[in-house]
């Protein structure tokens, strides 16, 4: 029997709080969850940062691809199988991808994106494609096989409805990811009735699209991500653990290009400080790695790298204020010449944070980030773009709604008490 169609002796499951089990029959994908790349994503957080402001968000990137996996089998094995529409051929095809789409995730993934300027995505691609367990299981399905799913989670492969499985407005990823962490986080907006939208999916030849008697449950589902980036993902407190993480890294950076003499040598960081991370450095990386080098700095003698990593293993994060860059701007300046007098570093301690979010948005044309559609489908089999069927969702359609915050060390300023300097910063944070 060729590996690609080889079943394991007998079903493996996993017990999962979102989706109640994980199903696994196919040999291929039982060997690429052993793979030490994919078991690696055990130790990155699902959320970041987030623990530090919902206590039960604990939950990994391992747990979110299995989701992601098990909605997608859902789809092939039971809303697609049979249909005209659907190549069975690309079944594991899609299976591997939704299980793999998450690779290439580093230690508290965006935050450590921005700083060292890196690509999850990028780095998916070149786990999948190069010397490692993973490519080893993908190519003994065929010798161009890992190069489908690499083009898959690129976006890029010919077959648009497999790539909109994962990687569309409403897809697998998001359904899994809503769900899940409105469970972790103990919040009720993420959820949405997601057997109900797997009854109304239907594939058509470049995308997934819905009947229109559905529109209801993918109205939910618009709703559910709009309240999960407002109430999760862009919490302010959340916001501020990220702007101290990312300081401690931009610090470590900075000391290292100055020829600082750690007391314990970040050999871990060499490659990202240097920009020159190879794959191999890469997977070594996992939020234990980090959470080891926080803990040690916090003996440096370096001031600054030592205060912000004691505030975040210690949970003791910047304050913030609703700010308006358009209008205060000049407060801003101000601000950062008292900081510097009161002898707190303004560009490690005085951060504007900015959240953006697009609910939903329709194709336009040669506009930046075009999305596709979602489509619902009449019984005459018209397809309907959503917001011109659905008041709600036309309500939030293309606006575009941004948040912005400036964070800052309450404690410092009340330490400081009786310093001219501090006073006025007080005055103007209104403390």
């Amino acid at each position: 029997m060729e590996y690609s169609a080889e079943k394991l002796h007998e079903e493996k499951v996993f017990k999962d709080p979102v989706h109640r089990y994980v199903h696994v029959r196919d040999r291929a994908i039982w060997d690429l969850i052993g793979t030490k790349e994919f078991q690696r994503l055990r130790r990155i957080k699902q959320l970041g940062t987030t623990y530090l402001t919902f206590h039960g968000a604990e939950h990994s990137r391992f747990n979110h691809s299995l989701g992601v996996y098990e909605i997608v089998r859902r789809i092939v094995d039971n809303v697609f199988a049979g249909r005209p529409e659907w190549h069975e051929e690309e079944r594991l095809l899609s299976l591997c991808a939704a299980l793999l789409h998450d690779l290439g995730h580093g230690p508290f993934s965006h935050s450590f994106e921005k700083v060292f300027d890196l690509d999850h995505e990028s780095f998916t691609r070149m786990i999948i494609l190069g010397d490692t367990e993973v490519n080893a299981v993908l190519t003994r399905v065929a010798e161009d096989f890992p190069k489908k799913v690499a083009e898959v989670i690129a976006k890029t492969y010919s077959d648009k409805l497999v790539v909109s499985l994962i990687s569309s407005q409403i897809d697998a990823d998001r359904m899994d990811y809503l769900q899940r962490d409105a469970f972790f986080t103990g919040v009720s907006y993420g959820h949405f009735d997601m057997e109900r939208i797997l009854r109304v999916m239907r594939p058509t030849d470049d995308q997934v699209v819905f009947k229109h008697s559905g529109m209801h449950a993918v109205e939910d589902y618009i709703m559910s991500r709009y309240q999960m980036y407002w109430q999760v993902y862009f919490h302010p407190v959340t916001r501020s653990s990220e702007v101290i993480l990312t300081k401690i890294l931009h610090r470590a950076k900075y000391l290292y290009e100055q020829n600082y003499s750690f007391k314990h040598k970040p050999h871990h960081f060499y490659s990202l400080f240097e920009e020159n991370v190879t794959v191999e450095d890469y997977l070594k990386l996992d939020e234990a790695v980090f959470l080891y080098y926080f803990q040690i700095w916090q003996e440096e003698e370096d001031s600054i790298l030592k205060d912000l990593s004691c505030r975040f293993l210690n949970r003791n994060l910047f304050k913030y204020v609703e700010f308006d860059p358009a209008k205060e701007y000049k407060k801003l300046a101000r601000l950062s010449v008292l900081f510097e007098k009161a002898g707190i570093d303004p560009e490690y301690y005085l951060v504007v944070d900015s959240s953006s979010d697009l609910p939903y948005d329709f194709y336009r044309p040669g506009e930046e980030e075009e999305r596709l559609p979602i489509h619902l489908l009449s019984k005459n089999g018209e397809l309907r773009e959503l917001s011109r069927e659905s008041d709600i969702v036309d309500a939030i359609s293309g606006k575009r709604r941004t948040d912005h915050k400036l964070y800052f060390p309450a404690d410092f300023i009340e330490k400081g008490r009786g310093d001219s300097a501090i006073t006025e910063i007080a005055a103007l944070l209104e403390l």
